[in-house]
Parts: C-alpha cells; sequence; structure tokens
C-alpha cells in the first residue's frame, strides 16, 4: 500500500520522502542501503535492533529503538512546507511523530491500518492491560487529537477513532486498495501455477498472505475435515506468519490430506497465485473487528475470486460481500455452514464465476488503486 501511494504521488511531481527500518519483513537478517531512490521515492532507512517477529519482547525493542532513530531522522527531513503521514505498523508512531511534527511545523496524517493498543489488548498480550494499557491509550488518542487528518480504512474503525474523542471532521475513509492492472482475472487454463502445483482439475480453496495472531484457522481446518471425503476440493495456504507452523502441525493432527502449504509469492505473480484458487478464505478474530480491516480481500476481488469471510457476519468485510454479492459470511467456528458454503460453490460453477465477476466490479468501482490515490490527493 505504501509503496503504491508514494510512487504515484511522486509521479505526480510531489516531493515524496520515506522513512523505515532497514529490516525485511520476511527477513530480519537482511541488510538494506541506509538510501535509496525508489521510483523517484527518496526512502530512507534508519538503524534499529534486529530481534524480528520471532517473539513478541523482540519486536517490542525493535520498535522503540526504530522510534528514535525514526524522530531523529524525521526532526531533520521535516520542515514547514511538509505533511508528514505516520502509518501503523509500527504502532504508537503517532507518538513520536506528533511532537516532532508540532515543533518543525509540519501538518501530521495518522494512516491508520490498526488501533493499537486495543489490538494488542484483545489479542491478549500481557502487558496491554490495566494501567499500561490506560496510558498507552491516552498516548494514542493525543497522537489522534493532535493530527490534521486521521484517515481510517472503515467506518467501524472511523467510528472506533471519533469515540476516542477526535473530531468528526479529522477523520477520513480510505479503504486499502488493490492494483487492478496489475492483478487481473486469469481463467484456470491460463494460470502456469495450477499446473505447477497439480491442480489443474481440483476445485481450489485458497488462503493467501499472513497467516498472523489475528486470524482464526480452527474454522478453516475443521471444514477441510468435513469435506475430507470430497477428492476434488484442496485447501491450499499460500504465505507464512506466526501461526503458519501452528497450522501445519494442526492440519497434520487432523490428518487433513486436503490441506497443502505454499510459501509467499513475489508481486508479480499476484495474479497467477491469487488466481490459482476458485473461492478464497478471509478470517479475523471478531475481538478485531473495527481495529483492523483484512487487506487481502482487495488483491481476491482484483483476481475476480469470491471470498469466504470466517469472523463476525455484520463486520466490514461481510457488509461489502452482501453489498457486491460476491461472497458470503459465517461466524467463528461454524465448519459446517463454511463447508457448506465451499460444498454449494464447488458444485454451481455458475454461482462461483457470477460471484467473482462481482467482486472484479466490486474492485474496479470501489477499491481499485487508482481511485485511493485519488482520495489520498483530495486529502494532502
Amino acid at each position: 500500500m505504501l509503496s503504491d501511494l508514494a510512487q504515484d504521488l511522486a509521479a505526480r511531481g510531489m516531493a515524496v520522502e520515506v522513512i523505515t527500518s532497514r529490516l525485511r519483513y520476511d527477513d530480519p537478517d537482511a541488510a538494506l542501503a541506509p538510501f535509496e531512490q525508489v521510483a523517484g521515492v527518496s526512502v530512507f532507512r534508519v538503524w534499529s535492533s534486529r530481534f524480528g517477529r520471532r517473539s513478541l519482547p523482540g519486536r517490542a525493542v525493535d520498535y522503540v529503538s526504530f522510534y528514535v532513530t525514526a524522530a531523529w531522522r524525521l526532526w531533520r527531513r521535516a520542515g514547514r512546507d511538509a505533511v508528514v503521514v505516520a502509518k501503523t505498523d509500527p504502532p504508537m508512531v503517532s507518538v513520536m511523530a506528533a511532537p516532532v511534527a508540532r515543533l518543525r511545523g509540519a501538518r501530521l496524517v495518522n494512516w491508520l491500518q490498526d488501533l493499537f493498543p486495543e489490538v494488542a489488548s484483545a489479542l491478549g498480550v500481557r502487558v496491554a492491560r490495566g494501567p499500561v494499557l490506560r496510558l498507552l491509550t491516552a498516548w494514542r488518542n493525543a497522537g489522534l487529537r493532535a493530527a490534521d487528518t486521521n484517515v481510517v480504512l472503515g467506518e467501524h474503525m472511523a467510528a472506533r477513532v471519533r469515540a476516542a474523542g477526535v473530531e468528526a471532521s479529522r477523520v477520513a475513509v480510505i479503504p486499502n486498495w488493490a492494483d487492478g492492472e496489475a492483478i487481473v482475472p486469469l481463467a484456470r487454463g491460463e494460470n502456469p501455477l495450477r499446473e505447477a502445483w497439480g491442480l489443474a482439475d481440483r476445485f481450489v480453496v485458497g488462503y493467501s498472505g499472513n497467516l498472523g495472531r489475528a486470524h482464526e484457522f480452527d474454522t478453516f481446518l475443521d471444514a477441510a475435515e468435513r469435506l475430507g471425503g470430497r477428492e476434488s476440493v484442496v485447501f491450499l495456504f499460500i504465505g507464512g506468519g506466526a501461526q503458519r507452523e501452528a497450522v501445519e502441525e494442526a492440519a497434520r493432527a487432523r490428518g487433513l490430506e486436503n490441506v497443502r502449504f505454499e510459501p509467499y509469492q513475489p508481486r508479480e505473480r499476484l495474479s497467477e497465485s491469487l488466481g490459482v484458487a476458485d473461492v478464497h478464505l478471509v478470517s479475523l478474530n471478531p475481538a478485531l473487528e473495527g481495529l483492523i480491516v483484512p487487506s487481502k480481500f482487495y488483491g481476491i476481488a482484483a483476481a475476480g475470486r469470491p471470498t469466504l469471510f470466517v469472523g463476525d457476519v455484520e463486520g466490514e468485510i461481510p457488509r461489502v460481500l452482501r453489498e457486491a454479492g460476491c461472497g458470503e459470511a459465517v461466524a467463528t467456528g461454524d465448519g459446517a455452514g463454511l463447508a457448506a458454503w465451499i460444498a454449494r460453490l464447488a458444485d454451481d460453477a455458475d454461482l462461483c464465476a457470477a460471484w467473482g465477476r462481482n467482486a472484479r466490479a466490486v474492485l474496479e468501482s470501489r477499491f481499485d488503486r487508482r481511485l485511493a490515490v485519488e482520495a489520498w490527493v483530495g486529502v494532502l
């Protein structure tokens, strides 16, 4: 998302700089250059510790060290003609960015991919409770109120930000997006990955992206177990994350021979990797509704595939699925309901194709990259 927006703004003639860390999401030992020019964007990569995503305490140390060095770089780069966009992740960036922007006379826009510390509290992180939770929330709310604008991903998140005391005029809803030119629908016979992965004649139920702490997978595995007798149906997980090993182990423990795993795929192959599946799964812990919006839905829609959502059936993504007619939602734990929808789509190619066409249509009308950039230009 950040790469899309920064590069498109630079292409419009804006001077765009990014302050980030030298760490890679999937490889904390990678050595990235301290400075690089990328598609017209000046990228400043500051030092931080390198514990990576393997443990929460290590990630916390990485965050704190990043805040210190990023604040110093921001102080040097931000002037009175600057707009500072403080983007999560990592959490609490606005707490660091707000005072620097104020002292330097710059404007501040918070871009909220999630709401911390509520996310940590909902996930049971022990430090995010009691007095610490109240202190972190107060700091975060001060950062939100100090911003000229807070960009959020959906109406449910907007309601939470307004409830934190932020004026409605300082909250803008700009959903995440997918690039409809880079990700296009592919027919089964046009997708080389289906052949390479031995899936040419199978009905593929896909999950693509991060298998993280915010997501629930037992319902998926329960549905896979219920559909174990249908040899034509296979569940395919593409990606990684904090829960991948646990999901693999749970699938083995259940003896699920219809579940397969593949690694993250390069961005340039997203049309192929997203197009492998006939229908995609998306999940979100119901306690996180309004705190996070699963952005994987937009790539699925760009690929012209339906979505089956597991979580709060009244949530942000289920509302879009109902409005657009491109999928269905079931409650967390309803493996039987999920299996029934998968079986129906596997047996009804016309319904599956219609939902896929509707998904692509809603991407083009509401969630395409070009639309999001226009909305951002309006904010800026």
